[in-house]
């Protein structure tokens, strides 16, 4: 996606939706188009483990079928879909099965010829259970054909779709259970390292994700073959890509299994301009956002540069003394996606109304504004006027939405990614009421095919 081109998009969930899935998604595309949106973000799309959260899932390739209700397919395109998938699909589909069959479990409590794939024990499987696996592929066909749609018809309408990838996968998952020597496990699949932060201002035994780490020798020894298909299976549904936490590749925090907290990590390099050579060799083009938000180090910024990818800033960390802040609004540069928030913060006025009362008066004078009410639209115009070639807005701060609207609260299991909308919310008149902001500050462009 041209970032020479000034734009605004909608950051939703498809869960957000009043389905809670993508059956009402044209009335939303009208929405965005009416309203002179351009680019649409969601989250991974993804089949959470357990809970709802979109950020461990069962499959890095597999949509979650949940998404798309009711999708219909010619089958007579199932089989030559089928084998171009096939690097990923028959071990997903036979992970999903045997999961089913042992009650949910982790693969690395399966019996022990299914959890080290013993090719007898799974060629006998594959015979036992070929109406069962055939169904779950099927469902994925089913679900692509209809993302094909989907994206076609954003397409029409001059919308950008806008995804998002986290950098690690779940340990319990088709692609570590297939692939064990991609990653650094045991001779049981265990993590012998996991994935985290370190203790930070916001937490002092820092954060312990427990995904398992690459093997990045391995890795690099075929070229990223991993990472590429992952990359081209992403650009089959969207035209943009966020990859989370990109200061994992500089390094990442490498926390020994053993450990249960984030204190006792160290980072560790990682190739990550090797890898990213390696994508834009096969793709030319890199469209690719580098979430990277937090501490950031020179190496980080250096790398994002190297290969022209833009970066995050997010207003609500705008308001502190620090004049080098990258998130004030005179720091944010062009090759920059400027949020008001994410779905990891609060929403916008949720977090005005949770500030004490002398950073309010700091915001206020920031913002140039004497009324309190008028805060949150002074947000959203601050990003929307600023340098940033993409503008993003979280739909709950276009709708004036308070903390009962939040999406996640990082470090919390629940009351996490369960908010939607309705569509007496979307007022009518929100749509032109929303294109004359973007047409005052220069981000609503003529809305044809990307």
């Amino acid at each position: 996606m041209n970032f020479n081109t000034r734009r605004a998009g909608i950051l939703l969930h498809p869960t957000s939706l009043p389905s809670c899935a993508l059956e009402d998604v044209e009335r939303w595309l009208d929405f965005l188009q009416a309203a002179g949106i351009t680019v649409w973000q969601m989250l991974p799309l993804g089949i959470p483990l357990s809970g709802l959260s979109p950020y461990q899932c069962a499959s890095a390739f597999a949509v979650n079928p949940a998404l798309f209700p009711g999708a219909r397919a010619d089958m007579r395109g199932f089989s030559s879909w089928r084998k171009k998938q096939h690097h990923w699909l028959d071990d997903y589909a036979r992970f999903m099965v045997i999961k089913q069959e042992q009650g949910g479990a982790p693969w690395t409590d399966w019996p022990r010829e299914l959890r080290d794939r013993d090719a007898q024990t799974l060629s006998a499987f594959d015979v036992s259970h070929a109406d069962a696996l055939k169904a779950v592929m099927a469902e994925q066909y089913r679900s692509a054909v209809r993302g094909q749609t989907i994206r076609a018809a954003a397409a029409e309408r001059g919308i950008r779709m806008f995804g998002d990838m986290p950098i690690f996968v779940a340990h319990d998952s088709a692609d570590v259970w297939a692939q064990r020597h991609l990653f650094l496990l045991d001779e049981t699949g265990h993590p012998t390292v996991v994935t985290g932060v370190p203790p930070d201002y916001f937490s002092e035994t820092g954060q312990r994700w427990g995904n398992p780490h690459y093997n990045w020798d391995v890795m690099q020894a075929d070229d990223f073959a991993w990472w590429r298909a992952r990359l081209r299976a992403h650009f089959e549904w969207f035209d943009l890509v966020r990859i989370d936490h990109f200061r994992g590749l500089c390094a990442a925090w490498t926390i020994p299994a053993s450990e249960p907290t984030a204190i006792h990590g160290e980072w560790r390099a990682t190739p990550g301009a090797a890898l990213l050579q390696a994508i834009s060799a096969e793709m030319r083009d890199l469209p690719l956002v580098a979430e990277d938000l937090g501490i950031i180090t020179p190496d980080v910024t250096a790398l994002r540069h190297q290969f022209g990818l833009p970066g995050m800033s997010v207003l609500q960390f705008a308001f502190d003394a620090h004049a080098d802040n990258p998130h004030k609004p005179e720091n944010v540069q062009p090759d920059t996606v400027y949020y008001t928030g994410t779905h990891d913060n609060d929403t916008t006025l949720g977090w005005w109304r949770t500030l004490p009362d002398h950073v309010r008066f700091e915001v206020m004078q920031r913002l140039g504004v004497s009324d309190p009410d008028t805060v949150l639209d002074a947000m959203m115009a601050t990003v929307l006027e600023s340098r940033a070639a993409l503008a993003m807005l979280p739909l709950q701060d276009v709708l004036h939405l308070g903390s009962e609207a939040r999406m996640n609260t990082p470090g919390t299991d629940s009351g996490n990614w369960a908010w939607r909308f309705e569509w007496n919310a979307l007022a009518p008149d929100l749509a032109p009421r929303l294109r004359q902001q973007l047409q005052k500050a220069n981000r609503c462009e003529s809305q044809s095919t990307p």
